[in-house]
């Protein structure tokens, strides 16, 4: 980390940052001349501050606060380092951290540690999960009253409707991704290919598949914010917003994850498209916790008004062969890359809770040798099956009194979460529909 400060001269200002429990960047900015002192001895804020609401507010009554007297966490730097902060105008280096007790262990209620905890499980066993992330989001103009689709950068013009897999669109903003590819490549975010999609002003690039899950969770946190970032350079807003738009689909975050044997072999491999026991054993896991851990793939109010039947996004409790319309697809292809497509959260959710707990579910499948219904072939939104919550409110419930999630979700951070929801879920009710999406859009 010294080495990159010394070839980087021109920074001038790092930011370092934790994500919280929403996914958003908790921390500081600190000079340059400083950032030695970071890296070797840490940086320290409140454990509460990874327990803020959307908001950035403290929870009311939260233990974290005057209870225990709002007690510092240190923050120590994580594997991955400094990297560039393309979207700012001076040269400014981003050095991500998580948070540690003063004795040294893992804070329990830090998202990153929820997933480390599960990928370390999975280690014990000589197992390593790859995963691989598509990430869509919207282009907006939120300049005015309503939000509309930017104008086109070459031709001035808006797309006045969706253009799926449109290379149109693409060349539209090929300034916009020229800049995004350059920024990926400069903190090393592998982003691969990127498509128009079906809503208005909507995109996916999909980040190559990794086998640290840690880290894919990170290239997915940084995603995230180098892509709202950049936007604002290019003068308008880009969203993860599960629906800014009631006509049209919102945005998805689908995850494909594979497991490896200690002879890097995948567990899923059958030599067949039907795939092993291991992998019936993981998609039985991901379905049994499903309906309990929506809140981690659903985590807002807006959330709710992508999860409609018939709109691409799954509410079902079901999984098939090469089926988009249930919330557990398996792809067809080479069956080396035999793998597991969870198509249940939105754009909007915290990169390391969603992936602690799909990872975590599947795991639990795998010790306990669970078995899956059928598969399901054809419509699942047109049969009569199983549903993860259809509100906020009972997803918090249903998060709330699980006897699954204690599984492979920290006590802790299980407690502060609930916490935290039914705090927005309150004050979101004082605000007017326009007031909701303005929260939304630039947060999550």
């Amino acid at each position: 980390m010294k080495d990159w400060l010394r070839k980087h001269p021109d920074v001038r200002t790092i930011r370092v940052a934790a994500a919280d429990l929403n996914g958003q960047a908790r921390g500081k900015r600190v000079p340059a001349r400083f950032a030695e002192k970071v890296v070797k001895d840490g940086t320290r804020f409140p454990f509460s501050v990874l327990n803020l609401d959307i908001w950035g507010e403290d929870i009311d009554d939260s233990p974290l606060v005057f209870e225990q007297g709002d007690q510092d966490g240190v923050l120590k730097p994580t594997e991955r380092g400094f990297m560039p902060m393309p979207w700012l105008e001076a040269p400014t280096a981003l050095l991500p951290i998580w948070m540690f007790r003063e004795n040294g262990a893992p804070y329990e209620g830090d998202p990153r540690h929820a997933l480390n905890a599960v990928v370390q499980r999975y280690k014990a066993r000589g197992l390593t999960p790859v995963v691989a992330m598509e990430l869509e989001f919207f282009l907006i103009d939120d300049s005015g009253k309503t939000l509309q689709v930017p104008p086109s950068p070459r031709s001035g013009k808006r797309r006045k409707a969706a253009e799926t897999l449109s290379i149109r669109a693409l060349d539209a903003f090929d300034t916009f991704f020229t800049d995004l590819y350059d920024a990926c490549e400069a903190m090393d975010i592998p982003a691969d290919t990127t498509t128009s999609e079906t809503g208005l002003g909507q995109f996916e690039v999909n980040l190559m598949h990794c086998d640290d899950a840690l880290r894919a969770a990170d290239d997915a946190w940084l995603f995230k914010m180098l892509v709202k970032g950049l936007a604002r350079r290019h003068g308008f807003a880009a969203s993860f917003m599960a629906k800014p738009y009631a006509e049209y689909s919102g945005s998805g975050l689908h995850t494909h994850f594979s497991v490896l044997d200690e002879k890097g072999d995948n567990i899923f491999d059958s030599g067949g498209p039907k795939g092993t026991v291991q992998l019936r054993h993981a998609v039985a896991g991901c379905l049994e916790a499903m309906h309990d851990s929506t809140l981690l793939f659903a985590p807002h109010l807006n959330s709710y008004e992508r999860l409609v039947p018939g709109k691409h996004a799954p509410t079902a409790i079901s999984w098939g062969y090469e089926n988009r319309t249930t919330a557990i697809r398996i792809p067809a292809g080479n069956p080396a890359a035999r793998r597991i497509e969870h198509r249940v959260a939105g754009g909007d959710v915290n990169p390391y809770l969603m992936l602690a707990a799909i990872l975590g579910a599947a795991l639990m499948g795998i010790e306990d040798q669970k078995e899956p219904p059928a598969p399901i072939t054809g419509n699942a939104y047109a049969m009569d099956l199983p549903q993860i919550p259809s509100s906020w409110e009972a997803a918090i419930d249903a998060f709330e009194n699980s006897d699954i999630l204690y599984r492979f979700l920290p006590k802790e951070l299980i407690r502060n979460l609930v916490q935290t929801k039914r705090q927005e879920l309150h004050y979101i009710a004082e605000l007017s529909p326009e007031e909701r999406v303005e929260l939304y859009l630039d947060t999550v």
